[in-house]
């Protein structure tokens, strides 16, 4: 089942041969800051809007109330994401 990321007013169909969010924004060539991709510097710290995600393994960086990491998340259910790459 493909879900929508909606991201600057783009929406892009998360793939499962993307494997997570972070892959899908690369494949699309949105801008993402990302370092470890293991989720253990929170790097790729965003926001979700709206919808549902899950994570293969849950990272372990702090993630505040309504933040995600796209680095080792993959949505559940039509997402909107907020990116701030000068953060």
């Amino acid at each position: 089942m493909s879900f929508s990321i909606t991201v600057e007013e783009r929406d892009v169909a998360f793939l499962d041969d993307d494997k997570n969010i972070l892959n899908t924004l690369e494949r699309e060539n949105i801008e993402s800051h990302f370092h470890c991709r293991d989720g253990f510097c929170g790097a790729c710290r965003c926001r979700l809007k709206k919808g549902t995600v899950e994570y293969k393994q849950f990272p372990l960086a702090f993630i505040g109330d309504n933040e995600i990491l796209t680095c080792c998340s993959y949505p559940t259910s039509d997402i909107i994401i907020e990116i701030d790459i000068y953060a």
